[in-house]
Parts: C-alpha cells; structure tokens; sequence
C-alpha cells in the first residue's frame, strides 16, 4: 500500500509539472483479465436525451477501485467526452474536459451538454490513472442532446 501511495503521487506530481516518464518504465502498468470489458448501462447508443445526461457505467470481469488503491484486476473508470482519437494508453490519463476522471470509484456521474451530437466512451485507468496493458474500453456512443 505505501508502494501505490508513494507511486501515485510521483505521478500527480509528473502531471502536473510536465514530467513525464514513460509509464512501463515507473513500473505502473497494470494487467487485466482478458475477458473484462467496460460498457455504458447509459444512456444507450443513438439515443436522444437532455441535459444534464445522466450516464451509468458498466463494468465486467473487473473491479473497481479507487484511484491509489493498488490492487489487482481493479480500476476505475474515465469517460471519453467528444473526443476525436484516443488519447496514449501507455501514460497516466490526463485531466480534461474531454477525460473526465472518476478516481474516487464512482459508477455513474451527470453531464451538462451542450444541444448537439456527442461522444462517450468509458476507459478503465489503473491505481495510478494508466490504462491497463489491455486497455478495457468501450465501444463508443452516439447521442444527441435536444
């Protein structure tokens, strides 16, 4: 446990100064189960809803932890909002507004969307934000926001 903690913050303290050290090399890679995979409970793919959108995430094969809770087959959840390419699954998972984070283990969160088309993907970061060696994601949805 103090591993992960002292670990953890390493990383916070490389994201937020710029640092960065390639994540396999920090020792930070995480294994997961070749049958886990992450889905979206909802809203489901072409649906037209308003905002706030309430969105669940779903999980199988996997547990979750919270963010810093170095355990194995455990994760937590980060939701891809609009975004155009994936971004590295080799690094810890940057804080955006198109990269939510939900380290404190969360399932489910509100978002306030403009009206329009949107995209939404769940990725399933390790203790320390990484995506796992392979990745657990989503497929991604289409809704609109009226």
């Amino acid at each position: 446990m103090k591993r992960a903690i002292i670990t953890f913050a390493i990383v916070v303290i490389g994201l937020w100064s710029g640092w960065v050290m390639p994540a396999a090399a920090a020792g930070l890679v995480s294994e997961a189960p070749t049958n886990a995979y992450a889905y979206l409970i909802a809203p489901v793919d072409g649906q037209t809803v308003s905002s706030p959108v309430a969105v669940k995430f779903g999980l199988s094969g996997m547990g979750i932890a919270p963010a810093g809770v170095d355990k194995d087959n455990t994760g937590h959840h980060h939701l891809l909002v609009d975004l155009a390419e994936l971004p590295d699954l080799t690094q810890p998972l940057p804080a955006t507004d198109q990269i939510k984070h939900f380290g404190g283990g969360q399932t489910e969160t509100t978002l306030a969307l403009a009206p329009g088309e949107h995209t939404l993907q769940l990725l399933l970061g390790n203790y320390a934000h990484v995506p796992h060696k392979q990745p657990v994601i989503s497929e991604p949805i289409t809704i609109t926001v009226e």
